[in-house]
């Protein structure tokens, strides 16, 4: 687990309304500098459409949040320049090459020639991909694409990185491996907010939130939601995260 220590992301009441429609309901959470802090529900619950608000992409209807301790709606440039982000689709250019993408991400963060040239090396390292510099990004593996997507994300060395979904689609030796690297960046004390609907992935976090229908319906560590929330299991087996977040969900539809 992550000792306390100094608040990366702040949220309070955090909404947003599209019409009538609540896709996220008065958010509250914190996330420590250096944590791996999952984000845990079905597709629809408010996930991604938080993670949005909190990269300065989307206006909070009401709420506020901090960013590195910028504030979202009056210094959204500035939280910006100091985040990662890498959406679901891994926000590469299929048309270019694997060399053209790092180069085009480098210049959208104004990285300095001198370090451009050291970074990008360092991206090619870490994606595995020395002999398929000049390869077209539409002709690379789900995992290629996967590393690839996120050595363009941190060029720049953010000390925030959100992830939507990152391993969605890819298989599980590369989801093993993509994992091995977000415990690298947090051990460097990169912050590392992700999204998944994964109950295994989850495991893997610091700390997770639940989500249900736009609410943060539970937080805690893996452990503290097993063992603080009472599930029927079969005598002698010890409750599942799964277990855990379909008896909050069955609870709320039958209190609804």
């Amino acid at each position: 687990m992550t000792a306390p220590g100094r608040i990366s992301v702040s949220a309070r009441d955090l909404t947003r309304r599209f019409g009538d429609f609540v896709a996220v309901n008065r958010v509250t959470f914190d996330v420590r500098k250096g944590e791996v802090f999952g984000f845990l529900g079905p597709n629809g619950a408010g996930k991604s459409t938080t993670i949005r608000m909190l990269c300065g992409l989307l206006a909070p209807t009401e709420g506020e949040a901090t960013v590195a301790g910028f504030d979202l709606r009056t210094q959204a440039e500035s939280v910006k320049k100091r985040i990662g982000y890498m959406s679901q689709r891994f926000s590469l250019y299929e048309d270019l090459t694997v060399e053209e993408n790092i180069d085009f991400f480098g210049g959208i963060y104004r990285i300095p020639p001198g370090r451009k040239r050291e970074r990008k090396e360092w991206a090619i390292r870490m994606a595995g991909l020395s002999d398929h510099v000049r390869t077209r990004v539409a002709h690379l593996s789900g995992g290629w694409k996967q590393r690839l997507a996120l050595g363009c994300a941190i060029l720049h060395e953010p000390p925030i990185l959100f992830l939507d979904e990152p391993t969605s689609g890819t298989d599980p030796i590369s989801r093993r491996s993509f994992w091995d690297l977000i415990y690298s960046l947090s051990g460097g004390g990169t912050t590392v907010f992700l999204t998944t609907h994964h109950m295994d992935e989850a495991e893997y976090c610091d700390r997770l939130g639940l989500v249900y229908r736009g609410e943060l319906v539970a937080m805690g560590s893996p452990r503290e939601l097993k063992d603080g929330f009472p599930v029927e299991r079969a005598e002698g087996t010890a409750p599942t995260l799964e277990d855990v977040f379909v008896s909050l969900v069955e609870g709320m539809d039958r209190a609804a």
